[in-house]
């Protein structure tokens, strides 16, 4: 589809830096360097993986859809991120899981790497141009570190590396993008372990050393050891999209410590801010609460796909699970509930039973413009409108859900031949289809292929409820009627035979 420029430069996003929209403009249009903060692979992934992922692979979609060259970098965290987050105190997270199903800690890091693949392949979220890998970039890292060090913005105790926040915040802002100031920031250290080595409890690691028994771990000048969490985006980003690049997205949770420790580094290494646009999606809840697993609230995508889970009454497809997702603006928590899921699937049923009558509607008879050919435009128009306004994508939906009632209402002759033109036909079909697929990324699949052929699967139950009535078998007839009724499904019997409209 030939998209306007009007459409291409009235792009605007929320950047978390400047908390506030601003039109984006590329360093280097028409290219886009996209960077943004992959999985701790220790486990199977989860909601919050895919909430991120979907995010960003929309943002990734639609930016290529209006033209720009997008290198879309997603990292793989295998090493240096420890048990406890917000005190960064514990085992190695990778470690420590190695250690319980007696692996070695590249075999988990592989394993579930892979399952994190096939749960985002199965969300059609489109794989990243470069997936880099922490433990594949420790020399990039120690030179990162080098250069800190040379820039008197780190310094060495009994092999480990700690930035010197005193020494950044003479003349930087550390909390500029999580809003927080130096005295609340004592959990952003790297751990509590070896305390005494440290300037300052607020300062974080760069390079730990390695206790004996600690498998993972490489040569450096300040001995053996392993790299600090942070760390490992900043040299990544660098090394694949440069010093400065124009979108760096992640999860809300990472805004402090792990961004705002990035643009420390980024300036303490090079003097500039490594990012133009800081982007972040909100959580998900479950049933109103945080999902953790000491709730037992906690759902991985499997469950979710297959509905063994005490929270679920049965499994949603991957389609369902990314409708759901998109039905909410990216800086909105969402709640995942069974409620939520089954009007996801009736929701996302709709909106692809209308893109199957596309090509089944008649054309447009009448000789001038008419309101509805007005009011068709308008919806296509307003679709690109709300995705220039910060990917909404909620607001997409419903414009999406507007044409459907439009392209139900042609198919079922509520509107007859001569109250449209045709004109705006084709800019309906084109603009449907480039967002329902290609844009938002939904697409029928091996699961929901039934509900690929809802016409098809309903016009057989009307010819059974029709041999039922000839046979006076008025039960069966009823049950077949109140049955789809009941999943939004309205029958139409009339004197040239029964009819069906779906519920907008």
């Amino acid at each position: 589809m030939d998209i306007p420029e009007k459409i291409r430069s009235s792009l605007y996003l929320y950047n978390s830096l400047s908390r506030k929209k601003e039109l984006f403009e590329p360093l280097k249009p028409p290219f886009v360097g996209l960077y943004v903060c992959g999985p701790t692979v220790y486990g199977d992934p989860h909601l919050g993986h895919a909430r991120a992922a979907v995010t960003f692979d929309v943002i990734c979609r639609y930016l290529r859809v209006l033209g720009y060259k997008v290198r879309y970098v997603r990292n793989i965290t295998d090493v240096g991120h420890l048990e406890h987050e917000e005190t960064e105190q514990g085992e190695d997270k990778i470690l420590k899981k190695a250690r319980l199903e007696e692996l070695e800690p590249m075999e988990i890091a592989q394993r579930y790497t892979q399952s994190y693949h096939r749960g985002m392949d199965a969300l059609n979220c489109v794989r990243p141009d470069i997936e880099p890998s922490a433990s594949g970039h420790i020399i990039e890292q120690i030179e990162l570190v080098k250069k800190i060090l040379r820039n008197n913005l780190a310094y060495e105790v009994n092999g480990n590396v700690y930035f010197d926040l005193k020494a950044y915040s003479e003349t930087e802002n550390y909390g500029e993008l999580s809003g927080k100031v130096l005295d609340d920031l004592k959990s952003g250290s790297r751990d509590t372990a070896g305390m005494d080595d440290k300037k300052n409890p607020h300062d974080f690691a760069l390079w730990k050393r390695a206790d004996k028994g600690h498998i993972m771990r490489w040569n450096s000048p300040w001995g053996e050891g392993y790299p600090g969490w942070h760390i490992e985006c900043t040299a990544m980003s660098i090394k694949y999209l440069g010093q400065q690049f124009d979108i760096h997205g992640g999860g809300l949770d990472l805004q402090f410590p792990h961004h705002e420790a990035e643009i420390a580094q980024c300036k303490g290494a090079h003097g500039n801010a490594p990012v133009k646009y800081w982007m972040h999606n909100n959580m998900i809840t479950i049933d109103g609460a945080k999902m953790s697993k000491s709730a037992g609230n906690f759902i991985n995508l499997e469950e979710l796909f297959n509905g063994e889970h005490q929270l679920l009454d049965q499994g949603y497809s991957p389609m369902v699970v990314r409708f759901l997702i998109l039905q909410s603006h990216y800086r909105s928590k969402i709640d995942f509930s069974a409620e939520a899921l089954q009007a996801a699937s009736k929701g996302f049923s709709r909106l692809l039973t209308s893109v199957q009558m596309l090509d089944k509607l008649p054309d447009g008879e009448a000789a001038t413009e008419t309101e509805t050919d007005r009011e068709i435009e308008e919806l296509c128009n307003r679709c690109f409108e709300v995705m220039n306004d910060d990917f909404n994508t909620a607001k997409a939906l419903a414009a999406l859900f507007e044409l459907s009632s439009k392209i139900n209402s042609i198919y079922h002759g509520h509107l007859s031949s001569d109250q449209f033109s045709g004109r705006v036909f084709p800019m309906m079909k084109e603009t449907v289809r480039l967002f329902v697929f290609e844009i938002l990324g939904l697409k029928s699949e091996t699961e929901t292929e039934a509900g690929n052929k809802i016409p098809e699967l309903i016009a057989l139950l009307i010819s059974i409820r029709k041999e039922a009535r000839e046979r006076k078998d008025f039960a069966t007839s009823d049950k077949i009627r109140d049955e789809l009724q009941k999943m939004g499904i309205q029958l139409k019997d009339g004197k040239e035979g029964t009819d069906f409209e779906l519920d907008s």
